[in-house]
């Protein structure tokens, strides 16, 4: 590998400490950047993820933006495809047990990773790797020799362990052997930077005893915060909710169509947009004051703009935001809602409105079209809905349920 030339260290950890919410440890880090400095050799920097569903999310852009920070300082990236430890099945923050994967879903999903992890990586400086590769061989002395470096009172200190055993809920004994495993994946690689959520804090500090160990440097440990899901909320100057994941259903594909990004950026809450505006965007804390300064409809439409354009280019994710103006700042009808045929009760003329929403799949039970009629979220021809009892006789209707679920229902 040939040398390198690299910023001023002062300049490289103005970078790679912005938004960082954990760093193991700032004296060491700026050791390893003065070596690189001398040796003219970059850093390998490594970020791990199990291949445990189909598509990456916003939520995994956050620490991919900061590894991409590391490429464009001039370091080597290492992208880790978890497909070892995708069997295993990721216990961080989990009550119970998780199902593994077959070894076909973790293959489909790791194809997809590695597709769409160059949407924020350079393709030419980035290395994938998969833990398979070396722990797929590894033989069972081996696996009970790397179980001895750590003692079940110290799994037992990670926080979702801890509270599992305490409630009597079951652990399984292959789960303490997740962070061992993941742990061991920096010592293959001879990583000198580990990047993860904050979730992942225990597990990245146990790389780095493992390096110890085994006679390596430590690696660096780098906590970037987790993404909360589109549906947070903010209470008492807080954002609270669950982190984004595809199993809640509060997620942003980077997969998804320009449009349902768009749609889904413009559904969050103000607070919420300047907590993704802050993880998410690329923009200087000049702009971001002017942003402040104005309406938070403008900020919100440049902040959608921007991600949508990362993934689709900018053509996009203008027709994106004309769309989604058109649909609902015009309060026009979108041309492509779906048109469903429906019947009434063989013995009456008509049809009850939550029967209606969730035949047409509006609602996913009558007991929440109730609710969400109670709410005041159902809209019948661009009136308000409230009457959890309406019986809606034969004609056609056009129904819109919260901000983005449309319908045009013929009913006979």
């Amino acid at each position: 590998m040939s040398k390198r030339t690299f910023p001023s260290i002062d300049e490289q950890m103005a970078l790679i400490t912005r938004g960082v919410v954990d760093l193991h440890v700032e004296t060491e880090l700026r050791e390893k950047l003065a070596h690189c400095a001398k040796s003219g050799l970059p850093l390998r920097v490594k970020l791990g993820a199990d291949p445990s569903a189909p598509d990456l999310h916003l939520g995994h852009v956050v620490v991919l933006r900061k590894l991409r920070h590391f490429q464009d300082l001039g370091h080597h990236v290492l992208f880790l495809v978890g497909d070892f430890t995708a069997r295993i099945g990721d216990p961080t923050g989990k009550s119970e047990t998780r199902k593994p994967l077959s070894e076909e879903e973790i293959a489909a999903n790791a194809q997809t990773y590695t597709e769409q992890v160059f949407k924020i990586l350079d393709p030419e400086r980035t290395e994938i790797v998969f833990n398979s590769q070396w722990m797929g061989e590894m033989s069972a002395s081996g696996l009970i020799s790397l179980a001895a470096h750590y003692t079940v009172a110290r799994i037992l200190e990670r926080d979702d362990f801890k509270k599992r055993f305490t409630q009597g809920r079951s652990i399984s004994i292959h789960e303490f052997l997740y962070p061992l495993v993941q742990g061991y994946d920096s010592v293959a690689l001879r990583a000198d930077v580990e990047l993860g959520g904050t979730d992942q804090l225990f597990n990245l500090l146990v790389g780095r005893q493992l390096q110890k160990d085994f006679g390596q440097p430590s690696q660096i440990v780098l906590t970037v915060p987790l993404l909360e899901g589109i549906d947070a909320r903010e209470e008492e100057g807080q954002i609270v909710g669950a982190k984004m994941s595809k199993s809640l259903g509060n997620y942003i594909g980077i997969a998804e169509a320009a449009d349902t990004i768009y749609g889904k950026l413009m559904s969050i809450s103000d607070a919420l947009m300047w907590r993704y505006t802050q993880l998410l965007s690329n923009i200087s804390a000049t702009e971001e004051a002017r942003r402040r300064a104005g309406h938070p409809m403008d900020a919100k439409h440049a902040l959608a703009e921007e991600i949508t354009s990362a993934f689709h280019g900018t053509t996009a994710a203008r027709a994106a935001k004309e769309a989604w103006i058109a649909q609902f700042s015009r309060r026009e009808v979108p041309d492509d809602i779906p048109c469903i045929d429906l019947n009434c009760d063989p013995e009456a003329t008509t049809l009850w409105i939550a029967h209606v929403l969730t035949r047409a799949q509006l609602a996913p039970s009558t007991s929440e079209a109730r609710r969400l009629l109670q709410s005041g979220a159902v809209k019948i021809d661009g009136e308000s809905c409230t009457d959890p009892q309406l019986q809606l006789p034969p004609a056609s209707y056009v129904i819109k349920v919260g901000k983005r679920r449309w319908a045009k229902i013929n009913l006979s």
